[in-house]
């Protein structure tokens, strides 16, 4: 992308939403969703992935914008330069994203794109279209602990003008715990149940070739957790290579790459005034946040909800 088509990109965004509003959830067989996703859930339910294709799948903020820097440079060889190409949501579309007009859904985007694609999406395993499980595409699924996950979607929530209003903390981490509309008359967290998506993707992983990744192995040990990428991407890069990667997606590092920021998206969109969108990356930062009564009740929703499955989640290293 040419500096000029950077700059039309996020004129774009600025006048698409010059009067931006928070959009309010639309049920999709259950799981609550911004209202332009689900206007247009035919087509993305319908969309048809080449079996190259690569599917990077999250709840939301739980690692997402790291995976993709690092698929795009292990298909680039560690090139940094080839990865400031363009700024992460037009390198690695989002599936399901709708926006006002004039600027193009996910949909329009992997339209102009040729295979092999690196497609994003926070669709939980149920809602994840059938094409991709049918052409045996592969897909990378990287889970967060349930509180540092809550903590850093409560701050995208702030800053995210788009989206639902979290409210205050004490009562987003009942909408959190809760997250569906089957479970709650009251507000609901945008993409639904943590736990469901978590537990989805885990209970599929082998059927699917789902490659199965933590938030938390991945900030204790990147190297191998790059490693583990590379191998199952079936691809073959030097040491040197890997070291390289590693680098230039450090949380330092990613921070400060404007491709990678996300400070392309404009204020009224979101306020990085009030919280970065790459906040703090930390594993454990959710001490700061939850009080010992707020913790000690979490902990007991957590082992009902999660009591049928062994996910290996850790929420310190």
């Amino acid at each position: 992308m040419s500096e000029e088509e950077k700059l039309s990109y996020s004129e774009a965004i600025k006048k698409a939403y010059a009067s931006v509003y928070r959009f309010p959830l639309i049920p999709v067989r259950g799981i609550p969703i911004m209202n332009l996703i689900a206007k247009n859930w035919d087509s993305i339910w319908a969309f048809r992935p080449e079996p190259s294709d690569l599917l990077i799948a999250t709840y939301p903020k739980a690692g997402t914008t790291w995976t993709q820097e690092i698929v795009d440079l292990l298909l680039h060889n560690g090139d940094a330069e080839a990865c400031k190409r363009a700024p992460t949501p037009i390198r690695s579309p989002f599936l399901e994203i709708f926006s006002p007009p004039p600027i193009p859904s996910g949909l329009d985007l992997l339209k102009e794109m040729d295979p092999p694609r690196i497609i994003k999406t926070h669709l939980p395993f149920q809602l994840v279209p059938p094409g991709f499980w049918e052409n045996k595409c592969k897909a990378i699924y990287v889970a967060r602990n349930a509180k540092d996950n809550l903590v850093s979607y409560f701050h995208f929530d702030c800053m995210n003008m788009t989206q639902p209003d979290p409210g205050p903390w004490e009562g987003y981490i009942l909408k959190f715990m809760r997250g569906e509309y089957p479970c709650s008359p009251g507000p609901e967290v945008a993409w639904g149940s943590w736990y469901d998506h978590v537990k989805g993707y885990w209970m599929e992983r082998e059927k699917k070739n789902i490659l199965y990744l933590f938030y938390e192995d991945m900030k204790e040990n990147p190297r191998r957790e790059v490693e583990r990428i590379m191998r199952y991407l079936d691809l073959s890069v030097s040491d040197e290579v890997i070291s390289r990667i590693v680098e230039l997606t450090s949380f330092k590092n990613m921070k400060e790459n404007p491709m990678a920021n996300y400070s392309c998206i404009p204020a009224p969109v979101f306020d990085h005034s009030i919280s970065p969108f790459m906040r703090k990356g930390e594993v454990g930062d959710w001490r700061n946040h939850f009080t010992p009564e707020q913790s000690k009740m979490f902990d007991e929703d957590y082992e009902k909800q999660m009591k049928e499955v062994n996910i290996p989640f850790r929420t310190l290293i």
